[in-house]
C-alpha cells in the first residue's frame, strides 16, 4: 500500500505510523485546562468589598438545625471552596467564630466549618 504524502489524511496516517507523539501534538490544538476551580477567587472581591459589609453581617448568629446557604464573600479570610457556592445545608453546631454546616453532595454528606459571614439563612 502506497501512501500519497500530499493529502492531509495521508500525512496524518504517516504521523501515526512514524511517531505517536506527533499525533498527540496534532490532536490537541488548544492549551490543556488546569481545572474548573483554579483562579476563581480573583474576582470575588469585586462585588463584596469589606467596607460594604454591614456590622450585622459580621455578628449574625444561627441556631442548630437552621437551613443556610453558603455565599462566599470576597476580601475576607476563610472563604469556603467555590465548589460549595450556593449549596444549602444544615447548621450542626457552632465551632469558634464559625459554624459546622452539613451538606449533601451527591451520595455523601460533607461537614464544613464556615464563618457566619459566608452564610445566609434560608
Amino acid at each position: 500500500m502506497s501512501i500519497m504524502p500530499h493529502t492531509h489524511l495521508n500525512r496524518f496516517i504517516c504521523h501515526i505510523y512514524y511517531d505517536k507523539l506527533l499525533l498527540v501534538g496534532m490532536v490537541i490544538m488548544t492549551k490543556r485546562s488546569q481545572g474548573l476551580l483554579v483562579g476563581k477567587t480573583r474576582h470575588l472581591a469585586r462585588h463584596h468589598k469589606p467596607s460594604t459589609l454591614s456590622v450585622s453581617e459580621h455578628i449574625k448568629s444561627f441556631e442548630n438545625g437552621d437551613r443556610v446557604a453558603i455565599i462566599p464573600k470576597g476580601n475576607v479570610k476563610n472563604v469556603p471552596h467555590p465548589r460549595y457556592r450556593g449549596k444549602i445545608g444544615k447548621v450542626v453546631k457552632r465551632m469558634g467564630t464559625g459554624y459546622v454546616v452539613e451538606l449533601k453532595v451527591f451520595n455523601s454528606t460533607k461537614r464544613l466549618v464556615v464563618p457566619s459571614l459566608h452564610l445566609r439563612k434560608m
